[in-house]
């Protein structure tokens, strides 16, 4: 029997998409690891997925929603991913600068 690709939540599946030009968790661990942070596919994702619960959460309690419940299913529903990643490519396609050390910068 075949494992089943992806989660099923209610705005759809919630897999690694490549139209926002990212990495799968797989090759996040593979570049993890070669840069020292022993890391498996398994441990890429819920390093993402936490990361999307500090964002969910502050905005959930925004519109009063406390249950912790709710938050997680709003952290892994993809639509919120999907609007996090606009938001953050959106707040990346301001002026930039590079920075002393060679780093590309926000100015504002």
């Amino acid at each position: 029997m075949s494992m089943p690709k992806g989660f099923k939540s209610e705005g759809g599946y919630a897999t690694v998409s490549s139209e926002y030009d990212g990495n799968d968790y797989r090759t996040i661990a593979e570049i993890m690891t070669e840069r020292g942070h022993k890391m498996n596919h398994a441990t890429a994702r819920n390093v993402f997925l936490r990361a999307m619960k500090k964002l969910a959460s502050p905005l959930c309690e925004l519109y009063g929603v406390t249950d912790i419940n709710q938050i997680d299913k709003t952290a892994r529903d993809p639509r919120f991913q999907e609007s996090m990643i606009e938001m953050f490519n959106d707040m990346n396609a301001g002026p930039h600068k590079e920075d002393s050390d060679g780093s590309t910068i926000m100015v504002a």
